[in-house]
């Protein structure tokens, strides 16, 4: 099979290298433009750019898909479209461009979590079971045909970004699997089925904790929100990062936001029962363990996370 592969984040590399193991023919791939990163403002590729140079396939970078772009690949004459986190919507008449059209990895159990972040929300909601689909690829928001799908369980302690790479790995094997059964002319996609739940882009802000929901919710959005755009409460008016916590159920309770050092254990109150903050990084500082962090805090510091402008428990 002749392809177009578009994607642009490490979660997309997988996919691309399994296409090519599986001796597809990638005649280009479509992702992002270099972006400014690290401190320095580095000028720097997409992980897919890097994977694909590697395996000195032709990539072609654009953050719009306008009519030159849409040129570009029809010049190509793939057979079939293949978008792994592209970063960008497909709109006609890219997507009739290929003869097969185009099939989309998404990570979601469709139709839950339409959207830009479902690994993220589906933590955050709670949820114990997600994976991933492959589906046909349509103007409506991840809403066509599924070829096919695989489930894992959540694991409690998982955060968005360990769950985002073990589904990359099995995903790029059931991607592989879809475009061998579309060229062997076997592949049947059925509509989706079941209730319609949307995940749209994180923003900074969903970042907050808001200790006065039940532990259970707390350690979710901290899971759900790591490594981005980050977990965060506000002390003294900063940001204070919490990039590691867990449930202390056998300590007493404490008021929502309020810290305090158990036998060398930093321990903050929610809505119920208390949880333990276990890695964290406060405003200009490195990333440490919690009690490091309160070991070296001065004596007179508050000793609770800020609520609406004002230290809880005040």
């Amino acid at each position: 099979m002749r392809l177009i592969f578009a994607g642009s984040p490490a979660v997309a590399v997988p996919s691309l290298r399994a296409l090519i193991a599986a001796d597809h023919e990638v005649a280009a791939v479509l992702t992002r433009e270099d972006s400014p990163q690290g401190r320095r403002r580095v000028l720097t590729p997409t992980p897919v750019a890097v994977a694909a140079e590697e395996s000195d396939i032709r990539v072609i970078r654009a953050n719009r898909l306008d009519d030159a772009v849409a040129q570009q690949i029809a010049a190509l004459e793939p057979e079939l479209g293949v978008i792994v986190a592209y970063g960008g919507l497909l709109r006609e008449p890219l997507l009739s461009t290929p003869p097969l059209g185009w099939i989309n990895l998404h990570f979601s159990l469709l139709p839950r979590w339409r959207g830009a972040a479902p690994v993220q929300r589906a933590i955050m909601a709670g949820d114990e079971i997600t994976g991933a689909t492959v589906f046909r690829l349509v103007e409506e928001l991840d809403a066509g045909d599924v070829y096919g799908h695989f489930s894992q369980r959540i694991g409690s302690h998982e955060t968005a970004g360990h769950l985002l790479d073990s589904l990359a790995d099995g995903g790029a094997e059931l991607l592989a699997g879809v475009v061998s059964a579309l060229a062997e002319g076997t592949a049947r996609a059925e509509p989706q089925r079941g209730d319609v739940t949307l995940a749209p882009k994180l923003r900074l802000a969903d970042g907050l904790v808001d200790f006065a929901q039940h532990s259970s919710t707390v350690l979710s959005r901290i899971r759900g929100v790591t490594p981005e755009p980050g977990a965060f409460a506000l002390l003294q008016g900063e940001r204070f990062k919490i990039h590691q916590a867990a449930p202390a159920r056998e300590h007493a309770p404490l008021a929502p936001g309020v810290l305090e050092n158990r036998d060398g254990r930093v321990i903050v109150g929610t809505g119920d029962e208390p949880i333990e903050l276990l890695e964290v990084q406060a405003a200009g500082k490195r990333a440490m363990l919690a009690a490091e962090w309160w070991r070296g805090r001065p004596a007179s510091a508050p000793a609770a996370f800020d609520v609406d402008g004002a230290a809880v428990g005040s």
